[in-house]
């Protein structure tokens, strides 16, 4: 019976990935875990505890009470916000990824460790399209240089260690259910709620500038996939390339005058600009697809059917 261990289990990811773990495992097997209070049917559906992840001797002593086997660690800081706490954040990533694999190092039931990287660990000259698996990393932000580190310790762990772990490197994650986090790819969530709840938007990014995104339900089907793989059949020690497509601020525009045709953007670009245009336009994700047997099933088309329709349902409840 596997017993697994969500850290951040309130964030962008953690709030769907929590329901989908419970809805295979068990909702009593699943325990979400955040420093912050998290949304009721988190609460309600199964175990919750407020844990900060930072306090490695209360993390230990709660994996092993409560017999925990798998532990997936998603709290972190994003890279907007990095860059305005820089030192704060590069503490708080890198220290709370050692906590977790040496809790891995000291717990034998702990059979599996899944950690999300970033397309942030690429740079300027990363090639720019179609970025392989394998290549140049310059990351040029804290949050980047973070995962980037991340990634070597996870690897040094695997092999010193004979630790299982495995990790995807998200681009943006476009989501309905969560407000978004301080991330540089933020617009492509943040631009459907304006254009529902406002009419119009002023997006931090400019117009033209293509990046690759990823929708939740499909982050959440790699992720799973990814864990319940053979180990024996991933050929990727680090960190896994995903995507879904490449999108820039003015496609999703057009693309929401569907339902809005009066929708307006206007663009102040700011510094996460310069962020997103260190990073690749478009990535090669062909090795994780071959390894897990997986391919995304979200186009823009659908990405908006759904995220205006949606928002559109908050708009309505949060209104009556």
């Amino acid at each position: 019976m596997e017993r697994i261990l969500i850290i951040g289990a309130s964030g962008q990811i953690g709030s769907e990935l929590t329901l989908e773990l419970r809805s295979i495992y068990g909702n009593e097997n699943v325990y979400a875990t955040d420093v912050k209070e998290a949304p009721p049917d988190i609460k309600e559906s199964g175990p919750f505890q407020l844990l900060d992840v930072m306090d490695d001797k209360h993390l230990i002593h709660f994996v092993i009470r409560n017999k925990i086997t798998q532990i997936y660690h998603l709290a972190a800081v994003l890279s907007g916000n990095a860059e305005k706490l820089p030192t704060q954040a590069w503490h708080i990533n890198m220290n709370s990824l050692m906590n977790i694999l040496e809790i891995a190092r000291l717990v034998e039931e702990i059979k599996r460790v899944f950690w999300p990287s970033s397309i942030a660990v690429f740079g300027k000259t990363t090639p720019r399209n179609n970025s392989p698996q394998l290549s140049v990393m310059e990351p040029s932000t804290v949050y980047g240089i973070s995962k980037l580190a991340g990634e070597r310790w996870c690897e040094y762990y695997s092999h010193r260690y004979n630790i299982d772990i495995r990790s995807l490197r998200y681009p943006g994650l476009i989501s309905f259910k969560t407000e978004p986090g301080g991330g540089t790819t933020d617009w492509a969530v943040e631009i459907y709620y304006d254009a529902v709840n406002k009419g119009k938007y002023t997006c931090f990014i400019e117009s033209s500038r293509a990046m690759p995104m990823l929708f939740m339900h499909d982050a959440i089907q790699a992720t799973v996939k990814l864990m319940e793989t053979d180990r024996s059949k991933l050929t990727c020690q680090t960190s896994y390339n995903i995507t879904g497509l490449s999108i820039s601020p003015g496609q999703v525009a057009d693309d929401i005058r569907r339902y809005i045709p009066g929708f307006r953007i206007d663009y102040k670009p700011d510094f996460r600009n310069s962020i997103a245009e260190s990073w690749p336009q478009s990535i090669d994700d062909s090795i994780v697809r071959t390894d897990i047997d997986w391919e995304p099933s979200f186009d823009l088309k659908k990405i908006t059917d759904v995220m205006v329709k949606e928002v559109t349902k908050k708009k309505s409840v949060i209104g009556n």
